[in-house]
């Protein structure tokens, strides 16, 4: 079966090749740097003692933040917590035990950001991924920084330099946006299935959305245009936090305040997003079984998803499974999908090999909502001809965003059986 997850990770390449926007300028040298870095940070934080505790050690971190945000539910909701957490409730809901977290580890994110810290690794971190993969400065830069702030805030905080790129290059970060997540979530998602893959699945995404889209839009980039400007503005003040009008720091309960509120919304947008889609998706479940009591959503989706799934190694049984949960979280999100599985996905019921790649690809930002968020991100920020190409390619959108999370779970699933 290895051979066959092998042979699906050259077939989304292929894919990718195969749709790419112009062939010819693809830069094959980059690329190959990229791929192979990526094989080995997957071979490394899943087959190493030393790699696997790293993510363990991230893992558990979040676990612990999370631990900690339930003493701030336990002082207004104690019958909404287990007394393992010193509550008094029999069970959590999923509110409870992963979104309500949030209300902590957002503005912990925030706080980081305001005293400069987030905004200093992001930087030289992004400036180290360039120099190693001859990728653009600013995609580089903003691969790294997708993947702690989000796509649409950090497309927000990028808006000068959106605002002079070509628009072809902004179509590429529409792309990359597909792929991300946001640091501040990845608590939630530790609640409900393996953290160490979870963490495993964040730099392996933002290598891979690299990869797809220098393929699927490679776009020559020249010295006089790989430059970057300042986050969220020309001031070096805008790097180390939120800025007024005046250019003078915001204060930091200010700051703070408006934070928590951020998350309070956060937390209200992610719970109506996922009441929803659940109900939307019963709903067309109903309807169809009025055609045929053999029709459901799920079984379409997985007739449609089937190829992709069998060739992460799967046997034809567990693809087909494997497949109706790739289409719900593509139609859906991923939590919706998380929430299906967490009372199962650490047990028997599941390999550790399909473990490992369910993870990996639902923990992605990527489907069909998303690509709303983006383009109305980049309607408030660029002009109106970059927005209509980019609208003009929300099939591209969805193609990176799904190509990227088929690659990440063949990588990873190459090391994990």
């Amino acid at each position: 079966m290895i051979f066959i997850n092998m042979l699906g990770v050259l077939v989304y390449l292929a894919i990718a090749f195969l749709f790419s926007k112009n062939k010819k300028k693809i830069n094959w040298k980059s690329t190959v740097i990229v791929l192979v870095l990526n094989l080995v940070l997957a071979w490394f934080f899943t087959s190493f003692q030393i790699g696997q505790d790293i993510v363990k050690g991230a893992a558990d971190g979040f676990n612990w933040l999370v631990q900690v945000a339930y003493q701030g539910i336990v002082f207004a909701l104690p019958n909404w917590v287990t007394p393992q957490f010193g509550g008094t409730a029999k069970s959590m809901n999923f509110i409870t035990s992963s979104l309500l977290p949030i209300l902590l580890v957002v503005p912990m994110f925030d706080i980081l950001t305001y005293i400069g810290v987030l905004p200093w690794i992001i930087k030289w971190v992004g400036r180290g991924l360039s120099f190693i993969t001859g990728q653009p400065k600013f995609e580089s830069f903003f691969s790294v920084e997708m993947m702690f702030l989000g796509n649409t805030e950090a497309l927000a905080v990028s808006q000068l330099q959106l605002k002079t790129m070509r628009k072809e290059r902004n179509l590429t970060l529409a792309m990359m946006s597909m792929s991300c997540i946001t640091a501040s979530i990845l608590g939630a998602y530790t609640q409900m299935v393996p953290g160490q893959f979870v963490l495993t699945a964040v730099p392996i995404n933002i290598l891979n959305a690299i990869i797809v889209t220098n393929i699927l839009n490679p776009v020559e980039v020249t010295p006089e245009e790989d430059t970057i400007a300042k986050i969220g503005g020309s001031s070096v003040a805008a790097e180390e936090g939120e800025v007024e009008d005046d250019g003078k720091k915001e204060p930091f309960f200010s700051f703070l305040g408006d934070s928590i509120m951020g998350a309070g919304r956060l937390i209200l947008i992610i719970a109506g997003n996922v009441i929803a889609f659940v109900a939307l998706a019963a709903l067309i479940d109903k309807l169809l079984g009025l055609i045929s009591p053999v029709l459901s959503l799920e079984h379409i989706l997985g007739v449609i998803m089937f190829p992709f799934a069998w060739l992460m190694g799967l046997d034809v049984h567990d693809a087909f499974g494997f497949a109706q949960y790739m289409g719900t979280k593509l139609v859906t999100n991923e939590f919706v999908v998380m929430g299906k599985i967490a009372g199962t996905i650490n047990t028997n019921a599941f390999s550790p090999h399909y473990r490992a790649i369910l993870t990996v690809f639902l923990t992605s930002f990527a489907n069909f909502s998303t690509t709303g968020m983006i383009i109305g991100c980049f309607k408030g920020i660029v002009d109106r001809e970059n927005n209509e190409l980019i609208s003009r390619n929300v099939g591209y959108m969805l193609l990176s965003g799904i190509l990227v999370s088929l690659l990440s779970a063949g990588m990873v699933g190459l090391f994990v059986w």
